[in-house]
């Protein structure tokens, strides 16, 4: 199957607001044709295969402050907005990921939620409804975290999916660089949490959302859907127990140790995830070349492929 990314950068003009007449419109043209009508609080199901094991989801709206189209820039595989208060890959890029698995026939439950960015509207009304699917679900995956390296294992300060069938996610889709992350905030796979086993979000190359700067890695995009259609799903692995709670408490035990050192490194290990290029910056500023710098750390400076060396290798 060709991967179109032409497709996501079209979807990605349409500003959507909750509730909008462009979202109206947008979801009729794209969403409705491949999904059917919506239930009566605006989410779009489809499923494919005898009961599957596996939703994916992602929402129709986006938190642009006002409806319409904007326009778009394309630099160094990477596209923003020229004209718009945000670019809205949150979550334009997971409805594209779902648009691309269903027509390649890939078996699961897909939902298009509405209005999560107010909210989680959608899901939180879809979860109560508890439709007949709902009790084959083992995994609910969402396309909605920004970055190329997460699979996220607690929502709020709460786990949502176990650090097995993170693992277990990553080798599905071979892609070794995707870690099991303590970090998330919300989507709507916590709201199938108390149900569904394992509910996570992934990646799927989007930076800095909800803002003017935000910005779509397409390189990464078309990866993933790559391999999201080519992945082994037979591999994951199911350990969480939705019926046992784990509290904010328990995530916060589960972070901070009587080791110092250890909390240190943690924090650390936080800036350079989230501030890469600046902290590169500062080791270069002083003096550390990435020769220099593995050899001080005892690695081989070529063994730690980005995404983009791991795609094109």
């Amino acid at each position: 199957m060709q991967v179109d990314t032409k497709l996501l950068i079209t979807l990605l003009q349409w500003m959507r607001p909750a509730y909008s007449d462009t979202e109206t419109d947008f979801c009729k043209t794209y969403l409705q044709p491949v999904f059917g009508e919506p239930d009566r609080h605006g989410n779009y199901i489809k499923v494919i295969g005898k009961r599957p094991p596996l939703a994916f989801t992602a929402h129709t709206d986006t938190v642009h402050k006002l409806d319409g189209v904007q326009t778009l820039a394309i630099e160094d595989d990477f596209v923003t907005t020229m004209t718009g208060s945000c670019l809205g890959a949150d979550c334009t890029t997971g409805l594209w990921l779902m648009l691309g698995m269903i027509e390649a026939g890939i078996e699961g439950v897909y939902i298009a939620h509405a209005a999560e960015e107010i909210g989680g509207i959608g899901s939180t009304a879809l979860v109560a409804y508890n439709p007949p699917w709902l009790d084959d679900i083992a995994a609910c995956i969402s396309f909605d975290r920004y970055g190329t390296e997460s699979i996220i294992t607690h929502q709020g300060g709460s786990r949502t999916a176990s650090d097995e069938f993170a693992a277990s996610l990553a080798l599905a889709l071979d892609m070794p660089f995707l870690k099991p992350d303590k970090g998330g905030t919300y989507t709507d796979s916590l709201e199938y949490a108390h149900i569904v086993p394992e509910c996570t979000n992934i990646s799927v190359g989007y930076y800095n959302q909800h803002s003017i700067g935000e910005s779509q890695d397409l390189l990464y995009a078309e990866m993933l859907l790559e391999r999201l259609i080519e992945a082994d799903w037979s591999l994951l692995v199911y350990v969480r127990d939705p019926s046992v709670p784990t509290t904010v408490a328990d995530h916060l035990s589960s972070l901070y140790t009587e080791d110092e050192e250890e909390v240190e490194l943690c924090a650390i290990d936080d800036l350079i995830f989230n501030y890469p290029q600046r902290l590169a910056q500062v080791l270069l500023d002083y003096g550390f070349t990435a020769e220099s710098l593995a050899e001080e750390m005892g690695v081989e400076s070529e063994a730690s492929l980005t995404y983009k060396e791991y795609y094109q290798s």
